[in-house]
């Protein structure tokens, strides 16, 4: 082997995807979903029949076999059955990720906008689409290797969003750089502060002050730039590290609190049973009984 004094780094990769509420339906003439709008992409693809969806200062939007059309987070929408007779098959799905930069690349080139049948990228969410669905149908795949090949199909288009995205991007972004900008700086902060032991900035009042800005122009860029609105990016943030903080044996429920910025213990507390459904103590506790291993020599825990 050749010995070299290059020195390669390799990046960091810290990512939460998420894929859920996927299915294929058929449903009669005359179907109507009601009026909606989710912190989530959400992904159509029709199979059979034409689907028709309605968005805010939006004309609507009809497609059929083969057409797709991604719904940005945060924007209200109704799907329906164009057709009051016949049927219509569909496959749907919801789907997120942590990455705000590619985020905001879907919402600004690829979402919101119906892609023909004839195009490259509603050929290549059609298939992705159809390979969820055999995946999910295959008995022969355990519950783990069935997630996992859900996540490369998934991961695969996302690549491919992004490595296609000057054929695939619709004529304009849906922001200005200015405004991408700010968001950015907004998000820097966000997760900077929270990085810290002892985080500075409780409320998004406190990131528009530091920037000098309004809170309401503040949210406005975010939820444009994002899809999602600047509290339920700070909520996530606290969440995520708060679940990280808890599952670890050396920090107490009181010590998280702190290092999240709560204001106290009985309001993180709450708060975290908003986000989980359990208790931090209760939700500390199964982490632990998960974690703990039992050997010749008794029990431990497992990193």
């Amino acid at each position: 082997m050749k010995l070299t004094n290059d020195f390669v780094a390799i990046p960091s990769l810290e990512s939460s995807i998420r894929l859920f509420g996927g299915h294929m339906r058929t449903v009669a003439g005359g179907w109507q979903f009601f009026g909606q709008q989710h912190q989530s992409f959400e992904l159509m693809c029709i199979v059979d029949g034409y689907q028709k969806t309605e968005m805010k200062n939006v004309p609507p939007m009809v497609y059929g076999p083969g057409e797709v059309l991604i719904i940005s987070p945060g924007t209200w929408h109704v799907n329906e059955n164009a057709s009051q007779t016949a049927p219509m098959t569909y496959i749907t799905c919801h789907f997120d990720m942590e990455n705000l930069t590619l985020k905001s690349e879907l919402i600004s080139y690829v979402a919101n906008s119906v892609y023909r049948a004839d195009s490259g990228f509603a050929q290549m969410a059609s298939e992705t689409a159809h390979a969820f669905i055999r995946i999910s149908e295959n008995k022969a795949f355990t519950a783990e290797e069935q997630q996992l090949q859900l996540q490369m199909v998934f991961l695969k288009f996302l690549y491919a969003i992004v490595h296609n995205a000057d054929k695939f991007k619709k004529a304009e972004r849906s922001y200005t750089e200015r405004e991408a900008q700010l968001a950015r700086s907004m998000a820097t902060l966000i997760t900077d502060d929270l990085k810290s032991d002892q985080p500075e900035l409780s409320s998004f009042e406190d990131v528009c002050r530091r920037l000098t800005i309004s809170t309401g122009y503040g949210h406005r860029v975010f939820r444009k730039v994002y899809g999602i609105t600047p509290l339920h990016y700070l909520e996530d943030k606290k969440y995520g590290k708060a679940k990280l903080l808890l599952g670890s044996p050396d920090h107490s429920v009181e010590q998280v609190s702190h290092m999240i910025g709560a204001k106290s213990v009985s309001a993180f507390s709450k708060q975290f049973k908003k986000w989980s459904g359990l208790t931090p103590s209760k939700y500390q506790q199964q982490v632990r009984q998960k974690r703990s291993v039992r050997t010749v020599k008794g029990s431990g825990y497992f990193e």
